[in-house]
């Protein structure tokens, strides 16, 4: 596993060119660092692997977000039996995740690392930010409010109200080292925020592009790190180096943020990897590594 990651860290690291010739004229295309980054076979469906069923849960009204619903997915492996609780991961933005024909598809990388038995038997909660119960469609800013605020808030949303719900399902640990959350963006420091507030929940974290920037005070973090006692927790982090964004977040560095955030784990002793691409605010490379970077954060959990 530490050579794979090496190797991919190196890949990562290595871009296409993308400079012409005075001579050679080329068609003005738009090249994005991020077409370096495919799906290896472990993301695409596999001959004889047992698919697990995903199922599209009915909306329930929240006490802890009055007045907003949240769409979400519940996987269930193959290999549940019923017989005792399993592991558990939970992703925000759950609709870009959840597709098994989509450009991130995560039910396809867990059926197959579970078959080989490099992943422990698990579900997946996949979860979509709240909407308003009257317009589902009206813009808000509840998906920053949800993802970018440094506070308990909805880790108590999971813990109180998300998973009571899908233990309706499937039985799932209470084990704080069986359940790992991911997210890519504002999901990604979102996940970070509830495995920090919740260690005793949640202890394993994926983030993609992470958010670690002042949106909603998020760039406290490294300095919070190197203050605070050392909490067990297990984070893989992925950014590239032409992460930006336009608009209102014209000025937030992300590249910088995600190193700041690493340095300071490092500072701590914390367990974790850091991976930084060449690619945009997209999760593209975070796609790629993705079955790496879950062989890695529960490389020592039972099988």
């Amino acid at each position: 596993m530490r050579n794979a990651l090496i190797g991919i860290v190196v890949l990562c690291l290595a871009g296409p060119v993308f400079g012409q010739t005075a001579n050679s004229p080329q068609p003005n295309t738009a090249v994005s660092p991020d077409d370096q980054y495919i799906l290896g076979p472990d993301s695409l469906p596999q001959p004889g692997v047992p698919q697990g069923e995903v199922k599209e849960l009915e909306p329930f009204t929240s006490k802890i977000y009055p007045g907003f619903q949240h769409k979400w997915w519940l996987y269930i492996p193959a290999q549940y039996d019923g017989k005792k609780p399993i592991a558990l991961m939970v992703f925000q933005d759950g609709a870009a995740f959840v597709k098994r024909d989509g450009k991130f598809p995560v039910p396809v990388v867990l059926d197959n690392l579970i078959a080989k038995k490099e992943l422990p038997v698990m579900a997946a909660i996949f979860i979509n930010p709240g909407v308003p119960y009257d317009n589902p469609t009206q813009r808000t800013e509840q998906r920053s409010f949800e993802y970018d605020t440094l506070s308990p808030q909805y880790a108590r949303f999971l813990l109180e109200e998300v998973i009571p719900q899908a233990r309706k399902e499937v039985k799932i640990t209470d084990d704080p080292n069986g359940r790992g959350i991911a997210g890519s963006s504002s999901g990604g420091i979102c996940a970070f925020t509830v495995a920090w507030q919740r260690p005793k929940a949640f202890r394993k974290v994926f983030s993609a592009v992470g958010s670690f920037v002042n949106i909603r005070g998020g760039g406290v973090y490294p300095d919070l790190i190197r203050q605070s006692p050392k909490k067990p927790i297990r984070a893989f982090l992925q950014d590239g180096v032409n992460d930006a964004l336009g608009g209102p977040f014209v000025g937030l560095n992300w590249p910088e943020g995600n190193r700041h955030m690493t340095a300071a784990l490092a500072f701590k002793g914390y367990d974790y990897q850091f991976v930084m691409g060449t690619g945009v605010h997209s999760y593209k490379h975070a796609a790629a590594l993705f079955p790496d970077a879950m062989r890695w954060l529960w490389r020592d959990y039972p099988r």
